[in-house]
């Protein structure tokens, strides 16, 4: 069975009152012990699970986690790389027809956040999109080169995390600009968990079910049997050119289900016969008539887990804000 780790720090908890103080937890149903520990990185405490072992089977009640607010568990700086397109269904909703050639992309690791810190949509963007993704975080150094068989997952993936790739619409599209749209503060909030996995626990990855909905309602619900580049080809695939270090996170990509869809194939034949600037106008014309763009006052509420919670990654609550 996997092992939920919460970080949190010190401070107001969520029921107003005063936390028990910052640090690792080890989860174990509506209650958290803390581990003992000196690590402050997700890296370092990778490197002593034996204090993680020792507060998993420990015999003390602990603190109930309502008290605790939860900080995100992959720490920054560190490496965040993410894949494009990777599930059939986005492929169908973003037009994609046959093979897609695998991308992978850069996401500023200034852009990670707690899973309830509020999204804040900067003043120029007017299309910002959710993206629920499954978290790879790395345990141990993957070299340029190295060539991951699914036998070999254990050995370099720690954990799991759940996350949400959020995105400018309107700057990515326009600028062709995946690091800027998808890099601003707030916009990759992770955890509350990082599940930390036994060997025998990657036999049920493809079991993990992705869930998002906007308040409310219910907009992606996948499992990762959707999936078009599984954890280990994107892992030998990335290896080809990028150097991965314990504490780095893989975002997997997301199901269909985002607001952003393209347009009906004749549509889309008529705005390519169109300058770069009427062809933008006209697509955000007709996309600000869709209801699903996230907005001020937004709730955002994401899980993924196995169905019988061998893997359960915990529950993100993720407000949206406008800037001030």
């Amino acid at each position: 069975m996997s092992t939920n780790v919460l970080r949190t720090t010190g401070g107001t908890s969520r029921s107003g009152g005063a936390e028990s103080g910052g640090g690792w937890w080890v989860v174990r149903d509506e209650r958290a012990v803390r581990i003992e520990t000196r690590a402050d990185t997700t890296a370092e405490l990778l490197a002593d699970r034996d204090a993680v072992r020792e507060a998993a089977t420990s015999a003390e009640s602990g603190t109930p986690v309502a008290d605790l607010v939860a900080l995100p568990p992959v720490t920054t700086p560190c490496r965040v790389v993410a894949q494009m397109v990777n599930y059939r269904s986005h492929a169908r909703d973003s037009g994609f027809t046959g093979d897609i050639p695998p991308t992978f992309f850069r996401k500023a690791s200034g852009s990670v956040s707690g899973p309830h810190e509020a999204i804040v949509r900067p003043a120029h963007v007017k299309f910002l999109d959710y993206e629920v993704e499954l978290g790879l975080v790395m345990g141990a150094t993957l070299p340029v080169g190295t060539v991951v068989e699914e036998r070999d997952l254990p050995r370099y993936v720690a954990g799991l995390v759940l996350t949400n790739d959020v995105s400018a619409r309107d700057v990515q599209l326009t600028k062709t600009q995946f690091y800027e749209s998808k890099s601003y503060p707030t916009f990759t909030p992770t955890g509350p968990y990082l599940a930390l996995l036994e060997p025998e626990d990657f036999a049920h990855l493809l079991d993990l079910r992705l869930r998002l909905s906007v308040n409310g309602e219910p907009r992606q619900d996948r499992t990762l049997a959707d999936m078009i580049v599984r954890p280990a080809q994107a892992l030998t695939l990335l290896a080809r050119f990028q150097t991965l270090d314990p504490g780095d996170l893989l975002l997997t990509g997301t199901p269909g289900g985002t607001a952003l869809k393209a347009p009906p194939k004749p549509v889309e034949k008529i705005g390519a016969l169109l300058p770069p600037a009427l062809k933008w106008k006209a697509f955000f014309n007709s996309q600000a008539k869709n209801p699903h763009y996230l907005r001020d006052g937004d709730l955002i509420t994401s899980t993924i887990a196995t169905p019988d919670g061998r893997i359960n990654l915990g529950e993100q609550q993720t407000p949206v804000t406008d800037a001030s």
